[in-house]
């Protein structure tokens, strides 16, 4: 029994000392700027991003709308910082190749019968990941 306890115990400590993978890097890039637009936090959407990065999305009666990452988190500058405002984001999927990855978001905002799909392009830039891409598109609910 007492076996048993060590060996559960050492394979714990084990697990929980093991650096993160790098699909775990990506989800948490992913899970900032959904937490920041989700909580209307400029600072914490821009940390996701390359400066550099293009953003295309929807809007209507625009066939293509494209922003910076500066550009997109001033949308949220005039809500109240830190409040949840509706947005619920869930990761759907992340495939990872050495030094670039995809991401797949969708983003919910029940209050306006809104569903987004968020696709990412990401890149791992000085040991960073960083999105270097978004293209969004609001779908049918």
């Amino acid at each position: 029994m007492k076996f048993f306890f060590s060996l559960i115990s050492f394979l714990l400590i084990s697990y929980i000392a093991l650096p993160q993978s790098e699909e775990e890097y990506i989800e948490n890039t992913i899970q900032a700027y959904l937490d920041g637009s989700s909580h209307s936090d400029p600072e914490q959407i821009m940390s996701a991003f390359y400066e550099n990065a293009d953003l295309f999305l929807s809007k209507k009666d625009e066939e293509l709308w494209i922003l910076s990452p500066e550009g997109y988190s001033d949308l949220f500058k005039q809500r109240e910082k830190g409040k949840f405002n509706g947005r619920h984001g869930k990761i759907l999927a992340i495939d990872q190749a050495n030094t670039i990855a995809t991401a797949k978001a969708e983003i919910r905002i029940p209050s306006r019968n809104l569903v987004y799909i968020d696709l990412f392009l990401l890149k791992k830039i000085e040991g960073q990941w960083k999105i270097i891409s978004k293209a969004a598109t609001s779908i049918a609910q």
